[in-house]
Order: structure tokens, then sequence, then C-alpha cells
């Protein structure tokens, strides 16, 4: 293992040019020729006699030199280095071909690099929770097999059986009006089973999550807000912590932050207990919980999927009148986070890549066309001894280095690119906050630049193996020959059928989004409008209340002059009967402006 080692060695110190060692080499063959020569003089002959017979017999000191060299170092390197070398001064020799070609190639790279950031981060990157695979989500399917959110009491059903799964939270989307601390705001929050944080391996910047006895009703009213409500409405203070919070008139006690980076589903401001929840939801024939549950770590989505539906069946005999025909679906969570988006980004994903190689071909033609006229030097490096093998490492060198040259600048275009696409609205995709430059992109971006470095270097290359060695002699720069010209037409058709393919492509998907807004939608949309707007539980808690409060609230929208208006939609608990914390409206504004002259009129 030693003798590898010292052996190794060695070979690296000639590598890096032991100088001291070739002069050495120079002065011994110079020592034994002197010693021929002299003894060839004593013999009788000429000095020039001598010296001619000294050579003769001592043989080749060029290739005793190269022997000794690859015995000294590593010759596969060495002479790459040279291709290295040879090919930077070829590029330097030709400023306008490579410039020209490391922009086209800087384009196509970065434009792949930008749009594979977004693919990388919203689709292929994994979910940012512990064991992301083990994920899913248990949705119960109604009659018509369609998904349905589930009941607070059959949530917790399942949660109390064992049924494949290591732990279950409930989530249920809320909207809250906070008004204290600070000026009032509508924010967005969860209501989440206690565990719930725990499940998705998520850890609290500060505080702690919720514990069971705070998961059930008359518990103690706490809550968890997320780093952007922490930072504007406490300053990033760490005695935040123990504060209070007013959601719908109601004071919380604030328990945990959560860190800037975690997200679930959507940007909510703020989790409180499920079970302290509204009453309604109490009832079987109210839905509303999302069930979010991890696997256990040797039980498959099919053996879950068995084992829930088991017990759905049971639920389904027990309480015929609201479970009547129910079933049940496991399914990952990461398809449920990205969306319908997926199927997008891959088209655009194969446009950029059909945009690289035409940008591939391109440089394929110019390099072939350029190659042709160095069918001379291809010739002389032959005649010299030069292997096929070395003339095509070295046109794929050239190819590299332009690659190389392109892709480093392709990652400035890329960086560029990504701003104008965040611009662009791309930030409203889902998992937008993990689009980036990160390490999978550049790996990505340095796999590319590599690939079309060869891709567009093997056509010149094997071009060189089939050139004639007494013609690229004679013919000097003229290197226009019929196997050259039938190359370039090739590739030139080649960039033709894809730019029609492209061009194919766009025009159908312009089509496509030009039929869609020409899609009469049933009503006229021009100048409409809508919005929300919430009420404090507090002021809705019995039928006098809610419909004194929303003739309030009606009367002061109307007395904004909308041309027209409508209350559109409202929620009303079917338990109690008073309203909810939402009404949804529609109003038409005037055809010169937001809001119309002339006196307001109810579209009822």
């Amino acid at each position: 293992m030693i003798h590898y080692l010292r052996a190794l060695a060695a070979k690296l110190r000639g590598l890096f040019g032991d100088r001291r060692a070739d002069q050495e080499l120079d002065d011994e063959i110079e020592a034994h020729l002197r010693l021929l020569t002299e003894r060839y003089v004593c013999q009788g002959m000429t000095e020039a006699e001598a010296a001619w017979a000294a050579r003769r017999q001592f043989g080749n000191t060029t290739l005793l030199k190269e022997a000794r060299r690859d015995m000294r170092g590593i010759r596969f390197i060495e002479t790459l280095v040279q291709d290295v070398r040879y090919g930077l001064w070829m590029l330097r020799r030709n400023p306008g071909f490579t410039l020209v070609a490391v922009l086209t190639l800087a384009l196509g790279i970065g434009a792949s690099a930008a749009i594979f950031s977004v693919v990388e981060g919203v689709i292929l990157s994994p979910l940012a929770y512990r064991d992301p695979d083990r994920l899913v989500m248990v949705w119960q399917l109604n009659s018509k097999g369609r998904r349905i959110t589930m009941s607070l009491p059959d949530f917790e059903e399942w949660q109390r059986h064992d049924a494949g799964f290591q732990q279950m939270a409930g989530v249920r989307w809320y909207h809250f009006n906070l008004t204290n601390p600070g000026a009032p705001e509508h924010i967005a929050g969860f209501e989440v089973s206690s565990g719930f944080f725990k499940l998705l391996g998520a850890q609290l910047h500060l505080g702690r999550e919720f514990l069971p006895e705070e998961d059930r009703p008359g518990g103690p009213r706490v809550a968890i807000i997320n780093d952007r409500l922490w930072k504007d409405r406490f300053s990033s203070s760490p005695q935040a912590i123990g504060k209070s919070i007013t959601l719908d008139g109601v004071d919380y006690t604030i328990i945990g932050v959560l860190p800037p980076d975690f997200r679930f589903l959507d940007d909510i401001d703020v989790y409180i207990p499920l079970e302290q929840g509204d009453p309604m939801f109490n009832d079987r024939r109210f839905p509303g919980v999302l069930c979010i549950a991890r696997l256990k770590a040797d039980v498959s989505i099919d053996q879950a999927q068995s084992q829930i539906s088991v017990l759905q069946q049971s639920l389904n005999d027990q309480f015929p009148a609201t479970d009547h025909g129910l079933s049940t679906d496991v399914a990952p969570l990461k398809p449920l986070i990205i969306g319908d988006v997926e199927g997008m980004l891959l088209l655009i994903m194969g446009a950029v890549g059909i945009v690289l190689l035409i940008t591939c071909a391109n440089i394929a033609s110019l390099l072939l066309a350029r190659s042709a006229t160095r069918a001379q030097e291809f010739a002389l490096r032959s005649a010299l001894g030069a292997s096929n093998w070395r003339l095509v490492r070295q046109l794929i060198t050239e190819s590299l280095l332009l690659a190389i040259g392109g892709g480093m600048l392709g990652v400035a275009v890329a960086k560029f690119g990504l701003h104008l696409l965040l611009a662009m609205g791309i930030g409203d995709l889902p998992r937008s906050e993990n689009i980036g430059l990160n390490g999978p992109v550049l790996l990505f971006t340095l796999i590319i630049t590599i690939l079309v470095g060869v891709l567009f270097g093997l056509a010149p290359a094997f071009k060189s193996l089939t050139f004639d060695l007494e013609g690229g002699l004679k013919q000097g720069s003229r290197g226009n020959t019929p196997a050259y010209q039938y190359a370039q037409k090739t590739l030139v058709t080649l960039q033709m059928a894809l730019t029609m393919a492209l061009l194919v492509g766009a025009g159908l998907l312009f089509r496509t989004i030009r039929d869609l807004w020409a899609v009469n939608p049933g009503f006229d949309s021009q100048n409409v409008i809508t919005f929300k707007v919430g009420l404090s539980p507090a002021s809705t808690n019995t039928v006098a209340a809610g419909q004194v409060a929303y003739r309030q609230i009606m009367d002061r929208i109307r007395s904004i002059p909308f041309k027209f208006f409508a209350p559109a939609l409202w929620s009303r608990d079917r338990r109690s009967g008073y309203l909810r914390q939402r009404q949804f409206y529609a109003a038409r504004c005037g055809s010169s402006g937001l809001l119309h002259s002339g006196p307001p009129r109810d579209a009822n």
C-alpha cells in the first residue's frame, strides 16, 4: 500500500511540472551521446560521422523522453491540459465567434436554469417537514366519490383508533378579526388539534405547541402566531410569549411563535386549538375538518387505506343518518400542496428544453463551418502522428470550454430571469418560497452545461474523422467539402423542425388562452367587483343581534354610491340560526370610474 502511495505521489509531482527532472534527463542523454561520440572519434571517424553514429546507436531521444514522462506523470491529464491551453488559444484567436457562441449558450442555459429552479422549488424538492414521504391526507368520500372534509366527531373517532397511522391531526380554516394589539386587521387562521406541529416535525421559534388539555371545549384560550404577526405586532420581542391578542372579541394568550420558513397549505397568521372552535362543528352534520396523518414506518398507503376503510364502515353503521355512503381515500400530502400547477410547469420546461436544443444545433452548425476551415490543421496534426481520438478530444475540449463560458454567464442570466418571473407573479405559485438558485439548480446547470458542450461538439468532432488527409494538405483553408455541406444542411433542417414544433405549440397555447377569455360566464362581468366583510361573533351571538348587525352593515354598504349592489352570499349557523362570521357581496361600478355618480340602487 505504501509503495502505491509513493508511486502516486511521484506521478503527481511529475504532473505539476518537475522541470528539474526534465533537465536532469536532458543532461544524462547528452552525456551518453558525448561518450559515444568520443568513442567513435577514437575509432577513426570524423566528428560529424561520430555524432551521427552515436545518435543512431542511442535511438530516438524524443520517444525516450515521452516514455520517461509517462512513467513519471499521468499522461492523460498532461495531454488534457495541453488540449485546454490550445483550445483557449484558438478561442482567443476568434473573439467574434467566441462572443456570439457564449452569449447564445448563456441565454439557452440561463433560461433552462431559471425554469428548472421553479420546477425544483415547487415540484421536485421534498416538503420542509420531517420524513415528508410518510405524511398523507385522509379524506372522506361522498356517495359520488368526491373528496370532502369531515366532521369533528368523525375525526375524533379516527384519532382514537390505530388504523396504521403513527399520529393524526385535524385542521380547519378560519378567519379572525384581530383588534388588539395594534390596528384592526382581518387575518387568516387555522384551528388545529394538539400535536399538529409535532406531526409535521416543526420546531417553534419561541414557546411551545398546544397541550391536550388545551385542545378541548372550555380549555385555556391560547394561540400560536406566525413570524409576520410577531414582527408587526410585537417587534420581534421574546416577551411576546404570555401576552394577549384579541381575536373576534376574545382574548388569547400567546404560547408560541413559528419560524419564518414554516408554511402549511397557506400563509396562516394565527393558530388556535381545534376543539375551541365554533360549537356548531361538534355536530356530525357539519364537516370542515381536514385530516393529516403520519404513516407508521412499516405501513404502506394501501395498508392504511384498508384499515381506515374498515373503521369508516363501522361509523357508517353506527351513524347512518350522517355517515351513510361515506368512504375514505388516503393520498400523499405533497400533491395537495402543489395543486394543479405541475402540468403547466412541465410544459414550460419542455418548451425551454426545445429552445436549448435549437441553441445546440445553432452552435454545432457554427462549429462545423469553423472546423471545415481547419482541415489543413487536422491533416498536419494527423501527419505528425496525432491519433483520431486526440483530434476528437481536442474539438470536444473546445466545445466544453465554450459551454463552460456560456454556463457561467447563464447563471447570471438565470438569476435575472428569476427576478423577472417573480415580478410577473410567479410568487403566487405554491411553495414559491423554495424557488431560487440553490445547490440542486446549480448542479443541474453544471450537468446541462457539460451535456450541451458534448452535444454540439459531436458533429464537428465526428466529421474530423472522415476528412481526406491528402486532400486536406492540398486544399489549405478551403474546407467547404460536400460532406461538410451535408452535415450543415442536416443541422439547419433539425433547427427548422424544432422551431416549427415550438411555434405550433405556442400557437395552440395562445389560441387556448384566447378561447378561455372569450368564454361567456353567463353574466355581464364588466366593472363587477366582489368583497367580503367580517363580523365579530360577539355581535351575532343571537338571531336578533345577527339581524341588527346585518341591517347595519347593509345600510353602510348601500351608502357607497355603487351603480348596483347585491348581497351575494352569507354564512348562517343552521343549528342556532344566527349569522356567522363573514358575508360576501357583489357590486357593479360605474362605467366612467370606480364608483357611480348617481344614487345607489338595490339590485334586489
